[in-house]
C-alpha cells in the first residue's frame, strides 16, 4: 500500500506543490529575512536554500501524515472502530497542515469526516482555523466540501436544495479561487454552483477563467456552452465546441456537440459528432444507438441500416433498436420486413406505447388505413384518464392529432375536424396547430368560407402564432389581397429566425406571379438556410417558381441539382417528372421518376395523378385510368385529377364518361372559388373540352352510336 500511495503523491503533489508550499503557513512562517547584500526583495543565497530544505521538510511530513492517516482510514473500514477513524483524522489534518494545496487530502479527510457522521467537528475546526489563520486554504476546502455535500440533490425525485448551504459553498469556493487561480478543479466546481444558484454571469466568468489558463478543458467547455444553450444561443454553444473539437476532440465536448445539433435537429451533423465520439470510444453502446438514430433523422438510411443491424444482430429482444430497424425498413418501402422487426419489438415489449403508436404507420403503408384508425383510437381510448398533467396532456394531443390526419388522408373531413377541435386549445404550440389543421382540412374539402371563417377567429386567439398568421395570410392571398398578407407574416420578423417567414412571402408573392420580388426573398432565404435540407427547401421553391415562369429548362435545372443531391426527395422527383410528362418529352424517363417517387411514398394521391397521367401521354390508357382512380380515393375531388381522368376516357371513347368527369372537376373549381392557386385558363380548357363533348354527344345520338 505504501508503495500505492507514493506513487499517488508523486502524480499528484507536483502540479500543484509550487503555490501549496507558498500558500502554507508552515512556509509563512519560516519566511526567511532578506540578505542585506541582496537586490530588494531577494532573500539572501542561505536563506533561500534554508527555505527549500523547509519546503522539502514540509512535504516529506505531509507525505507521511497523509499515509498514515489513509492507513487508519482503512483500518477503521475494516474493523469499524472509532479510535482508527479518529487517528485517520488527526493524521490528515497534520498533513492538510503541511501542504493545504494538495486537494485529495482535503477530499479524503472530508470524506471521512462525513462517513462518521463528524459533520459539525469538521465544521467547528474550519472555523477555528480560520479565526487564526483566515488564509488557510486547507480549512476553506474542507468547508467548501462539507457545505456542498450538505446542499442536497438537485437530481433527485424531489429537487431540493438548501439554499443557505449553496450560498456558504459558493463564498468558500469564491475564496479558493481568489487565493489559489490555479485550482481548475475548484473553479470548475464554483462555476458548476453558480449555475445551480441561477448565478449565469458568475459562472460563465469562472468558466472562461478556466478556459484562459487550458483552453481544452472539456468540462469548462461544455459548461461554458451549456450556459449558451440555456440562453436559447445554441448555435454560439455549437461554435464553441465545434472550435474546440476541431483542435483537440475529446469524448466529452463531442457528445455535448452531438446534443446540442439534435437540439438544433441538426441530425446530420449529430451523427458526425457521434461518430467522432465513437472513434475515440468505440465499445460505447449508447453512443453507437444514439448515432444509429441521428443517421435515420438523417435519411442517411444505408448507414443507419447497417449499424441497427449489427445492433440487432448483437441483442435480438432489444424492443427499442427493432422497433428503429422496423421504422427504417418503412421508410425504405420494404414493408414486410418492417412487419417483422415490428413484430419481435411487441413481442419483447407489447405493452410500450411507442410500438403501439409505430403499427399505425405500419397499417397506414401496407393501406389499411381503416386499421390504423380503429389502432390509434385504441391508444387514445386506453390512456384516458380524468386529470392529465402538461406532460400527459401534451402526448396526449399528439395521438389525437395523428388520428386527425389519418381520418383527413382517407377523405373523412368532418371526422377529422372532430378530432382536431378535442386538442387542447390552452396549450401554446398544440393550440395553435390544432386550429391551422382544422383551417387546412376545411381548404382540402374546397369549402373556402368555412376556413376564412375559421382562419379569423384563431387569429383572434393566437395572433402571434406562425402558423395561424401564415395561414390566416394565405387565405388573404387566395382572395387577391397579397400586399395585406405579406404586411401581416412581416409583422412577425424579428431579424433573427425569418427564413421560414421569407419562404411564407415568397409563396405568396408567386400566387400573385410576382416572380421578381419571388427570386429576391428566396434568395435571402437561401442565405439564411445552414442545413442541407433547408437548402433543399429553397431550391424546390426556386424550381417551382421557374416553372410557373415557363422557364422549363431552368425549372429541370433545379430540380435534377436536389436530385443529385437528395436521390429519394419524392417531391422533386415527381415535379420533374410530371412536368416532362405534361409537355410530352421523355416519357420513359418522367415514367422512372414519379414511379420512384410513389415507391417512396406509396399512398401519395398527387403522385398517383402524375403517374396517370404518364400513362396517358404514353398510350397506356388502362394504366392511365386505374392510377387515376385511385388518385381520386386518396385526394377526393381534384378538379386536375378529374380533368386528367376525363382526357383518359375521352381517348378510350368513352365520352359520357369523360363529360361526368369534366362536369366535376369545373365543380371542384366552383368550390374552390376564391383560391388563387385556381387558374381561370385551365377552368376554360374544361369548359372548352366539356362543350366539345356535348357537341360529339349530340352528333353520335343523331348517328345512334354514343357511348
Amino acid at each position: 500500500m505504501i508503495s500505492l500511495l507514493r506513487s499517488l503523491w508523486q502524480v499528484s503533489i507536483p502540479a500543484t506543490l509550487a503555490v501549496g508550499i507558498a500558500a502554507s503557513p508552515l512556509c509563512a512562517q519560516n519566511k526567511p529575512a532578506q540578505d542585506p547584500a541582496a537586490p530588494s526583495g531577494q532573500a539572501a543565497p542561505k536563506q533561500a536554500a534554508a527555505t527549500e530544505k523547509n519546503a522539502a521538510t514540509d512535504r516529506a511530513s505531509a507525505y507521511y501524515n497523509f499515509s498514515m492517516g489513509h492507513l487508519y482510514a482503512e483500518m477503521a473500514q475494516a474493523y469499524n472502530r472509532q479510535d482508527y477513524v479518529n487517528k485517520a483524522i488527526d493524521f490528515y489534518r497534520l498533513a492538510l497542515k503541511q501542504d493545504p494545496s494538495v486537494s485529495f487530502i482535503t477530499e479524503e479527510l472530508t470524506d471521512l469526516y462525513i462517513q462518521s457522521g463528524q459533520l459539525n467537528k469538521a465544521v467547528t475546526e474550519a472555523e477555528d482555523l480560520l479565526k487564526r489563520n483566515p488564509d488557510d486554504l486547507g480549512a476553506h476546502r474542507v468547508l467548501g466540501r462539507v457545505y456542498t455535500r450538505l446542499i442536497g440533490d438537485p437530481q433527485g425525485q424531489q429537487g431540493k436544495i438548501d439554499e443557505k448551504m449553496l450560498q456558504r459553498s459558493i463564498e468558500q469556493y469564491a475564496i479558493i479561487a481568489q487565493k489559489d487561480p490555479d485550482d481548475t478543479e475548484s473553479a470548475l466546481l464554483l462555476a458548476r454552483l453558480y449555475r445551480l444558484n441561477h448565478d449565469t454571469a458568475n459562472a460563465e466568468k469562472s468558466f472562461k477563467a478556466v478556459i484562459a489558463k487550458e483552453s481544452d478543458n472539456d468540462e469548462a467547455l461544455t459548461g461554458l456552452a451549456g450556459i449558451y444553450s440555456e440562453r436559447g444561443d445554441t448555435k454560439q454553444a455549437i461554435d464553441l465546441l465545434k472550435r474546440s473539437s476541431d483542435e483537440n476532440p475529446t469524448p466529452r465536448t463531442l457528445v455535448t456537440l452531438a446534443q446540442l445539433y439534435e437540439q438544433s435537429n441538426d441530425y446530420g451533423d449529430a451523427a458526425n459528432a457521434w461518430q467522432g465520439a465513437l472513434e475515440l470510444a468505440p465499445d460505447n453502446d449508447r453512443w453507437r444507438r444514439a448515432l444509429a438514430q441521428d443517421l435515420l433523422f438523417s435519411d442517411r438510411l444505408a448507414e443507419a441500416r447497417k449499424l441497427y443491424e449489427a445492433l440487432v444482430a448483437e441483442d435480438p429482444h432489444d424492443a427499442v433498436v427493432q422497433l428503429r430497424l422496423s421504422e427504417l425498413y418503412l421508410q425504405q418501402h420494404e414493408i414486410p420486413k418492417s412487419r417483422a422487426a415490428w413484430t419481435k419489438a411487441h413481442e419483447a415489449d407489447p405493452d410500450n406505447l411507442e410500438v403501439k403508436y409505430d403499427e399505425v404507420a405500419l397499417l397506414d403503408a401496407e393501406g389499411k388505413t381503416d386499421d390504423a384508425i380503429k389502432a390509434m383510437k385504441s391508444i387514445i381510448d386506453s390512456s384516458t384518464k380524468p386529470e392529465y398533467n402538461t406532460a400527459e396532456r401534451a402526448q396526449r394531443d399528439r395521438l389525437i392529432e395523428r388520428l386527425g390526419n389519418l381520418y383527413r388522408s382517407s377523405g373523412k373531413y368532418q371526422q377529422a375536424i372532430a378530432a382536431y377541435r378535442d386538442i387542447s386549445p390552452d396549450d401554446s404550440e398544440n393550440g395553435p396547430r390544432a386550429e391551422y389543421l382544422t383551417i387546412e382540412t376545411y381548404r382540402q374539402m374546397k369549402d373556402m368560407a368555412a376556413a376564412r371563417r375559421e382562419s379569423d377567429a384563431a387569429m383572434k386567439k393566437y395572433p402571434k402564432d406562425r402558423l395561424v398568421v401564415i395561414e390566416h395570410a394565405t387565405l388573404l392571398a387566395d382572395g387577391g389581397q397579397v400586399d395585406r398578407a405579406i404586411n401581416e407574416i412581416d409583422g412577425l420578423k424579428d431579424g433573427k429566425n425569418d427564413r421560414e417567414l421569407l419562404l411564407a412571402d415568397a409563396q405568396l408573392l408567386e400566387k400573385a406571379k410576382r416572380f421578381t420580388d419571388e427570386q429576391r426573398l428566396l434568395d435571402q432565404a437561401e442565405q439564411l438556410s445552414t442545413t442541407t435540407s433547408d437548402k433543399i427547401t429553397v431550391r424546390f421553391a426556386r424550381g417551382a417558381m421557374l416553372e410557373k415562369m415557363k422557364d422549363f429548362d431552368g425549372a429541370e435545372a433545379a430540380f435534377r441539382a436536389i436530385i443529385k443531391d437528395d436521390p429519394d426527395n419524392a417531391g422533386a422527383l415527381n415535379y420533374l417528372g410530371y412536368m416532362l410528362a405534361d409537355r410530352d418529352q421523355r416519357l420513359d424517363e418522367a415514367q422512372k421518376l414519379i414511379s420512384k417517387a410513389l415507391e417512396i411514398d406509396p399512398q401519395n394521391g398527387a403522385y398517383l395523378d402524375s403517374l396517370g397521367w404518364v400513362y396517358y401521354r404514353q398510350n397506356l390508357l388502362d394504366n392511365a385510368e386505374s392510377n387515376l382512380r385511385l388518385a381520386l380515393e386518396r385526394m377526393g375531388n381534384d378538379p386536375t385529377v378529374h380533368d386528367h381522368l376525363g382526357d383518359v376516357l375521352m381517348k378510350e371513347g368513352k365520352v359520357k364518361e369523360a363529360i361526368a368527369q369534366w362536369q366535376s372537376s369545373l365543380k371542384s373549381y366552383d368550390e374552390a372559388a376564391g383560391n388563387s392557386d385556381t387558374d381561370p385558363a385551365d377552368m376554360a380548357k374544361v369548359q372548352r373540352k366539356l362543350e366539345d363533348a356535348r357537341v360529339r354527344v349530340a352528333r353520335q345520338g343523331r348517328a345512334g352510336d354514343v357511348r
